[in-house]
């Protein structure tokens, strides 16, 4: 969703990372449980980064490939700026912090017919990488556009691409996150933020920022109706296995003025093993410049599926959803928080905990910024 306004890297099992290369045979780090998550770092850069005649900013995605000890960045520009793209970095820590972010690539998301996206063609949102097929996946959430000057209708998707960007294959999306003229299915600028998959692979997640039209509100300053959709595919045949309802939270902080916009949403998921899926909340209001995020631990061992549910906020309808538990609000850092939309686990720190980075999509406005957080999972 847009929102509209120092030491070298010692985690390594071999040397340090000068370049997105193959250096071992490796597996994503195992996160068995979450307990805390205890700040090392923030690495911050305004607005205005140039790499290879691109626009860097709109991060609003992140996923960590351990093999080449590299990340995988996607950029939510809409072709507006440069053609839709995501990078591939490297990004240098220790327990004492992020030293610095290097950009090795940039490569442009292709249609299925190898072009790129035309202007306003794509939203590209989440990112994930699976090392057992060396492909990626990424979604897009569509638009709804109804207005005298511009119309446009597109449905979310859900696509798989090579590392150089070439169209793959892509995931059936189900009726009822569609995009529609009338008050039905997805909202605009809030459909698919979060991805993830199992840590086996044989499993992926992926879910909606905002309630459904039929599911509830969007949410509001004091209430908590709005019902959040958590969809669950099979990887290796694309098929859909369930649907959950996750209930958000009231927006953080009153709106200034009064009835400006504000808004609380998903912007991403991790998946952890065990039924059990780390939730980002990230809430905005018009006035305050900061974001407020938070962190729950969702259980979802017990969550009934809602496939069939046409209304999760219709009185009649029964359902059990995903449990939540707050893990950490971000307010209680005392720092200032921006726009954060991406989250990855990425290497073990050097005392063998594992390690967990989150990025901040700046809008590429001049009053935002550009961050990078690093944690310890304990």
């Amino acid at each position: 969703m847009r929102i509209t306004r120092s030491l070298l890297l010692v985690v390594l099992l071999a040397t340090t990372v000068t370049g997105c290369i193959v250096l071992r045979k490796a597996r994503p780090t195992r996160v068995p449980s979450a307990e805390s998550l205890y700040l090392l770092g923030v690495w911050e850069k305004e607005t205005g980064t140039m790499f290879k005649g691109t626009y860097v900013g709109g991060l609003s995605g992140i996923d960590y490939d351990s093999a080449r000890n590299c990340y995988y960045l996607i950029c939510d520009d809409r072709s507006e700026r440069n053609p839709a793209r995501y990078y591939t970095a490297a990004i240098h820590f220790s327990m004492a912090g992020i030293d610095s972010v290097q950009w090795l690539r940039v490569d442009s998301l292709r249609q299925p017919d190898g072009s790129l996206f035309p202007y306003k063609h794509t939203d590209p949102e989440a990112i994930r990488y699976n090392p057992l097929t060396d492909e990626l996946v990424w979604t897009s959430e569509g638009e709804r556009t109804l207005g005298d000057k511009r119309t446009a209708l597109q449905d979310p998707t859900i696509r798989i691409m090579n590392r150089d960007g070439q169209y793959i294959d892509s995931f059936p999306i189900p009726a009822n996150v569609r995009v529609h003229s009338t008050e039905n299915g997805i909202r605009d600028n809030g459909v698919f933020e979060g991805l993830s998959f199992t840590p086996d692979y044989k499993e992926m997640f992926v879910s909606i920022e905002e309630p459904l039209y039929e599911d509830g509100p969007r949410a509001g300053g004091g209430d908590s109706t709005g019902w959040i959709r958590i969809l669950r595919y099979n990887v290796a045949d694309r098929k859909l296995l369930a649907q959950y309802a996750y209930q958000i939270d009231p927006v953080a902080h009153p709106a200034n003025p009064p009835g400006a916009f504000k808004v609380n949403g998903i912007p991403d998921i991790l998946h952890l093993g065990n039924n059990v899926i780390l939730v980002m909340e990230r809430s905005f209001s018009t006035g305050k410049p900061a974001c407020t995020i938070r962190i729950y631990l969702a259980d979802l061992s017990r969550a009934t599926d809602v496939s069939s549910v046409q209304s999760l906020s219709n009185k009649k309808s029964i359902f059990r959803p995903v449990q939540k538990k707050l893990l950490l609000n971000m307010d209680s850092l005392n720092r200032y928080i921006d726009n954060v939309e991406g989250m990855t686990i990425g290497p073990k720190l050097p005392n063998g905990n594992p390690s967990l980075i989150m990025v901040a999509d700046e809008n590429f406005s001049k009053q935002e910024k550009m961050q990078f957080f690093l944690f310890e999972v304990k």
